[in-house]
């Protein structure tokens, strides 16, 4: 109703788009985690799915929006994506490539929990085989398997990444919090308080951490 073609546009169909905004706003409010809400989510995301595929390009750009959120809100959706990649698939290129495309906007809420990183990273890694696989047998797909694949491996790229930043932004940090414990039990040993502190200056831990944050926040 709201994404008609050009040709079926009524009046009815201007007063619906006015008040659309706020119905999907109430429609995708709900608490976020619950159990209630993660069933929601899958659902949205099934037929968000199926929509992107859709040929109206309007309806098919809100769809891929939702279909990303549900996934953000809910990273398990990518295990129902799984099974219904290979019969949705030109949809599933349109939204790995907007992911991609908006991964600025998602990649905090993805990545602020190792856990879903994880969830995300194995779709990722599941959706490669099958494209792999399609790709060696050939068919009428194969451009599209190729796409979808490009999107997996920078997805999975910037999972892997990510998570191997954060892991030795958090290694300087214990570094820098040990040297200072260690400083405080040779406090009463000159000679070793200084060469504790010329191997902390050679480590320039500040430095490192800044460049880590910074790349982080890319």
């Amino acid at each position: 109703l709201t994404f008609p073609a050009s040709s079926a546009r009524v009046k009815a169909t201007e007063r619906f788009e006015a008040v659309y905004p706020l119905l999907k706003e109430v429609a995708l409010a709900g608490a976020s985690g619950s159990k209630a809400m993660k069933q929601v989510t899958q659902q949205i995301f099934t037929f968000a799915l199926k929509l992107a595929g859709e040929g109206n390009p309007v309806l098919a750009k809100e769809a891929t929006a939702i279909a990303i959120w549900s996934v953000t809100e809910n990273v398990d959706c990518c295990k129902h994506w799984d099974n219904l990649y290979k019969e949705n698939l030109a949809a599933s290129v349109a939204v790995l490539k907007r992911l991609v495309e908006e991964w600025k906007d998602h990649s905090l809420k993805i990545s602020s929990s190792p856990s879903d990183s994880a969830t995300l990273n194995r779709a990722m890694k599941s959706f490669r085989l099958k494209n792999e696989e399609a790709i060696t047998e050939g068919g009428a797909n194969v451009s599209l398997y190729k796409e979808a694949d490009k999107s997996c491996k920078v997805i999975s790229g910037r999972l892997s990444g990510s998570g191997c930043l954060k892991g030795t932004a958090i290694t300087a940090v214990v570094l820098a919090a040990a040297g200072a414990a260690a400083a405080v039990v040779l406090s009463s040993n000159p000679e070793a308080m200084t060469e504790l502190k010329n191997l902390v200056d050679s480590l320039d831990l500040d430095q490192y951490v800044n460049a880590i944050t910074t790349a982080l926040k890319n």
